[in-house]
Parts: C-alpha cells; structure tokens; sequence
C-alpha cells in the first residue's frame, strides 16, 4: 500500500487528496489535511473516486459499432484509426466545417483536453469547436469584456466585508466567479468570513444551503433578476452611495444607466422581482455601503432568460461601487499556468468576444463565433439541416450531448442522423449508446495533469502538477493522445501557444503542457520539479504574486456602460411582463450534492443517493393540486413533457418547480423515472425563449403546467 498526494479531477474544485494505492489500483482516497488551501476538504462526489476507477462497467476498451448495429470491443489503436479514416472521407468529400468538436464538463477536467481538442479543430480548419461555456454560463464568459476589464481584478472573497450572490449556491455547484466564493470547501470560508464581520446578501428563488447562512435573502421570482438588480441600482445611483471619484476617473454611461433604471422605483421592482421593497432598499444600501465584495451570479439566472441583462446589471454595479484590486494591492487570481498580462489600476481594452468582423457565423438564428467557439444552441441545426457546412462528424470530449443540451429530442434525432459520431466516455451514457465509436480515456488518477481549470478560482498562486498514481487498466490513453493520433492519421499539424507540437512521436504530456501555457509566470514542467521535491505537495509562489502596478500615464481607457445599447434592452425588458398563457408554474434549474452536470449517474453510490431527479414543490402548492409528497407528476411545457417525483419543500416559492438539470438518463418515463430521474432539457427549445447574442436557450424558469401522472 502507497499513498499519494494529488487532486480530485471530479469537477473544477481540484480538492487536495491522499489517495491510497495497491499493486496499482486505487484503494481509497480523503482529503490532505496538510494542504493550506483546502485543508482536508473533499465533497461526496469526489471520495467516490475509487469507485469511478474501479467499477466493473467502467470502459477499458474502445467500442466500435459494427454493420450490424452492435459495438465490438476494438484495440484504441484500430478505433483510432477507424476514426481518422472516417474524417478523412467526410473532410474530402464536404469540407473542413463537416465537423464539429465539442467539450464537455467532463472534458474539461483534463488540464490538456481542452487545448488538444481546440488544436485539432483549427487543424481540421471547421468553425464548429463548442464547450459546454455555451450551455450554462455563456454571458459572464463572452459579454461582459465589451463594457470594460479592470486590469488588476475584482476584490478577493477573503477580504470582502459584502458578498452578493444571485442564483448563485457555492455550498453544492463548488462554483462562483472570481471574486464570488472560491470553491475550495466554502461553507467553511463563507462562515469564516461572516465571523469576521462579512455580510451576507442571496436572492435566489429556493432558499438553497447559501441562503440559509445569508444576512439578507431575496427569494427573487424566476427569471426577474432584471428588476431586482435594477432597483438595487436606482438605490445606488440616487442616494449617492456609488463611489464618485471611481466612476468620474473611469466609467462613462452613468446617466444612461440611471434613465434606464429611472423607472425601477423600489415599490415596482419589488413586486415585478417579488420581495419586500424594504428588504430591496436594505440590501443595496448594505452592498454599496460596504469598502471591498463583490457581486457574482451563478447558473440559474443566465438559464432563466436575459442572461446578458442580469450580467450587464451585475457588473454596472460592481463598476459603480468599484469593487476591484487598486495600485499597490495583490492582483486577484495570479494564475500561475495562464499567459501572464499586465497588472494595473486602469481598465484595460475592450475584447470584442462576438459580433466582430471576419469572426465565424453560424447558418442559424443569426447566431455566431463567441470568442473562439460556436454557441451550443445551433449544434442540432447544423447537424440536420441538409446543405454547404452541414455537420456530418461530431468529437464529443467528456460531454453527454443528448442528456445536456436543449431541446433533449432534436439532439438526439441529431446524434442518430451523424455519419460518424465519436463519444469519448467511460462509460456507457445516454450519447455513448448513440454514438459509432467509444473512445475509452484514462480516468483522472492514471494521468498527470495540473490545475490550470481551478487556478481562475485561487486567490494565491497555488500550483499543483500531480503524477499518475494508479495503473490505466485495459485499453485507455488520455484525451490529448486521442487528438494527437486523429491529427496524425489526418497528417495534420497541431499547433499551440508555444509553437508547433512534434509529429513524429506523441510528445509526453509535461511537454504538451508547456507548450499549451507558453508565457506563464511557471512553465509546468518547472511546478513538475517542485512538486517532487516536495513530495507532490502543492506549491506556493508567493514571491511571484503579481501586485497591481500604477496605471500607464497616457492610460485613457474607460468602462462604457451603455455599451450595447443594454440600457435600451433594460429599457425592453421593463415593457414586457408577458407571461405563458396557461402554465402556472416556472421550472428553475439548480445543483444536486451527488452530480457534477450530467457526471455521476453511473457510480453505484452517487447514484444510491440520488436515484431521481426529484420535483421540489411548495407543500401549499402540491395540496392545491391534489397531489400527495412522493407521487409521480407530470411536468409539461409548450415543447415537451416529462415526469418527475414529487417532492414538499417549504425553501421554494409558491408557482415554483425546482428540479437538476441535466439528470439522468434521457429515456427515463412515468414507470421507471423512481430509477433514473427525468432530464428537465426536454422541456426547453433552442428555437424560441434564447439569448439573440449567446444563444442561450431558457434552460430556468421554463413556463410547465404541473399535474397528478394519469
């Protein structure tokens, strides 16, 4: 028996973990009391590590499906192969953009997974690269730079005295934006906050584990975070509470905003957005009134519909009270492994991350390229609209598009439709038992990798380049293998950041990974070094922390915060409270302990806990109805319908159905949905209710009419 130090690679929080190991085979794992940012940390989903290694349905070799419908078991050798010979026809017959890439969740937990997929794909020459950014949180990635960046950063969670989370519950997803709770065990770092004097302000529909800890909690109506973002903002600009010589030095727009929330009084916002006026009025005077906090959101509000509103909004209110580092402080979020840039007190230049001339469009609803991806939204589309770009291949990397995408039936007549379908999984998930060819990777503890995902969440530069632990059993490389073999079969050259990556023989992973962070402040193969001398511990540079430096003195850049014309879409949105005729409920997304998006489903213990994608109901609501705690429902849209356990719960409002998204198994129906639990992306469509820039579809918020399964 061994024991090592490494990190959990189950979603994006990287915890810290000694894993223990015999004769190659991971025995168990727990958190590294010794490490000093997570100290001893883990959640339920990672301590089943040694279950994802070790189950007997895990997939250890590649499958490909043969004449007859059925998968062979097929050496990753000949799989590849058969791939590439694939491509190469589809390529040579209909062009580079025949093919389409996309990265999953799962995907990216691979440190070298997503340069190595993008890699391919700019290789290939297709436009059609997409992640699962596109699917949940898109506005915050790819909106928010044309109003302005500030350079040094936003203030860090660890000296904040005000956090304002919308929709946002970092106790179960382990997520929040930069300056927003790191995910690092947060019920302990929030509480360890609040004892130092944090206040604590959530508006959220479901009073989630966060809300249960807040100061103030806003349980906002889904899907109108608009109206109470707005008249936090009227509070703010008319009595004065912004800080004046930030925005008079740096912010242009101010009057735009005010005209564009005028009409946002703390009596109308309240009642559109359904809390107290008074509680309103209080929270904004509490969050502007604070020195250093942030304000962040998470995934229900960009799935509720106006997601690039409710950014706008979000970051007009963090640039009006200026809640970012200043000269002279610690820059937030060094990034070790990131290209480094500068540092200082000025707002950078605006990044136009969509819209641009020359950036690649999509065949459909007007969407396009946002920064160096095609949004989600038109993927089924262009897989089944006949004509010059039709996508004819699909790579899906970690994902499971059928279970995670919008308009759950469209996808899946999509994936079927495919010449070549490639779905690289351990497992046999709802898109694996579509798919032409699996691809078996390596599970996270078989492979090196560093924490080049989790460093956008490290307040300190925190580094960490782990080893292979455990033996890969069977048939299994890693991810950045299988798209360096493809480019090769393809005789293609893969290019990045640091140059071309050598084609004669596949380059070790540390070298890939130097070339994939070239101009960071420590190349990987340096924290390599470290990290053995220190016997695989993580390592702190805290002598290359990058402080903020003074602004340039031509410096002339400012945030615009009419940028877009989102004051007029504010402005929109004021003028339209309409409401689906005849669906009485709202449908809002939110987390489950026991899954990471649609990853966990097939751990044995994961899956004990969370059999079902329970229906969270008011118990007022459920007697309304007539329907008893436990019995089968019938969840129905305008689009599709779904069924679904009820379940009482006084933590949601009234009108409110509250379900995970991207559960399950897609086939899940009324007679076996105690088993598998219904996925709530059947419900949604990718035609109607979605972001004219991102393509967000209405994933929250979904208007359904609820009622007792016949």
């Amino acid at each position: 028996m061994e024991t090592h130090r490494t990190f959990c690679r189950f979603c994006h929080a990287n915890c810290a973990m000694l894993v223990d190991v015999e004769d190659g085979r991971v025995v168990a794992v727990r958190g590294d009391p010794d490490d000093p940012v997570y100290g001893g940390y883990t959640c339920m989903k990672g301590r089943e590590l040694p279950d994802s290694h070790n189950a007997p349905h895990r997939l250890t070799r590649s499958l490909v499906r043969g004449p007859d419908g059925q998968f062979r078991e097929t050496p990753m050798a000949e799989a590849l192969a058969f791939v590439g010979d694939g491509l190469k026809r589809i390529i040579d017959s209909h062009g580079p953009h025949a093919v389409a890439l996309f990265m999953g969740s799962g995907g990216y937990q691979n440190s070298a997974a997503w340069a190595a997929t993008h890699a391919l794909a700019q290789a290939i020459g297709t436009r059609n690269f997409f992640t699962s950014v596109t699917l949940d949180q898109p506005a915050k990635v790819f909106t928010t730079a044309r109003y302005g960046k500030w350079m040094g950063g936003a203030n860090l969670f660890s000296e904040a005295d005000v956090a304002f989370l919308v929709g946002n519950n970092p106790i179960v997803s382990h997520y929040s934006p930069p300056g927003g709770v790191p995910p690092f065990s947060p019920s302990r770092r929030i509480r360890d906050r609040k004892a130092a004097g944090m206040k604590l302000i959530v508006a959220d529909p479901r009073l989630a584990e966060v809300g249960m800890l807040a100061d103030i909690y806003l349980p906002v109506k889904p899907g109108e975070d608009p109206a109470l973002l707005a008249g936090m903002l009227r509070v703010i600009i008319t009595e004065g509470l912004y800080d004046r010589n930030f925005v008079a030095a740096h912010v242009d727009g101010l009057d735009a905003l005010a005209q564009a929330v005028a009409p946002f009084t703390p009596e109308v916002a309240a009642a559109r957005a359904g809390v107290e006026a008074e509680l309103l009025v209080k929270a904004a005077r509490m969050f502007a009134g604070a020195q250093r906090g942030c304000a962040v959101t998470g995934t229900g509000p960009e799935m509720a519909g106006n997601g690039t509103l409710t950014e706008y909004l979000v970051t007009a209110m963090n640039t009006l009270c200026a809640r970012f580092q200043q000269e002279g402080e610690k820059a937030a979020i060094p990034r070790i492994f990131t290209p480094a840039t500068p540092r200082k007190a000025q707002v950078g230049p605006k990044v136009p991350l969509f819209g641009a001339e020359g950036m690649p469009k999509s065949r459909f609803r007007g969407l396009g390229h946002l920064g160096v991806e095609m949004p989600c939204n038109v993927l089924a589309d262009e897989i089944l609209t006949p004509g010059e770009g039709q996508i004819r291949a699909l790579i899906s990397v970690g994902g499971n598009p059928e279970v995670g995408f919008p308009n759950q039936l469209k996808m899946r007549r999509a994936l079927d439709s495919l010449a070549l379908f490639v779905q690289i999984d351990p497992w046999m998930s709802a898109s694996a038992k579509r798919a032409t060819v699996v691809l078996a990777p390596k599970q996270c503890l078989e492979r090196e990798d560093i924490n080049n995902l989790s460093e956008w969440w490290h307040e300190e530069p925190y580094a960490r380049y782990v080893e292979a632990v455990a033996t890969a059993p069977g048939d299994v490389i890693d991810e950045y293998e299988m798209m360096w073999h493809l480019a090769k079969h393809l005789g293609l050259q893969l290019q990045l950041p640091g140059g071309p990556v050598p084609m004669d023989s596949c380059p070790p992973k540390v070298q890939f990974l130097d070339l994939m962070t070239a101009g960071c402040i420590v190349a990987p193969s340096k924290v390599r070094e470290d990290a053995r001398a220190a016997g695989g511990a993580a390592i702190i540079y805290s002598e290359l922390h990058p402080i903020v430096e003074p602004a340039d003195p031509d410096a002339c850049e400012r945030f615009d915060l009419a940028a877009g014309d989102m004051p007029g879409a504010l402005a929109r949105y004021a003028a339209d409270e309409a409401r689906a005729a005849g669906f009485d409920f709202r449908l809002i997304s939110r987390r489950s302990k026991a899954r990471f998006n649609s990853i966990g489903h097939p751990l044995e213990r994961l899956r004990a806990r969370a059999k079902t994608n329970p229906a969270y109901i008011h118990p007022a609501d459920l007697a309304e109805l007539g329907i008893a705690d436990g019995a089968i429902i019938e969840i129905r849209s305008a689009h599709a319908t779904i069924h679904g356990v009820a379940r009482a719960s006084d933590r949601v409002r009234r009108g409110i159905v509250s379900m995970a998204h991207a559960f399950g198994d897609s086939d899940a129906g009324k007679e076996d949905v105690l088993e598998k639990g219904a996925s709530t992306n059947r419900l949604t469509s990718d035609e109607v209710d979605y972001d004219p820039i991102t393509g967000q579809a209405l994933q929250s918020a979904i208007p359904v009419k609820v009622a007792l399964a016949a």
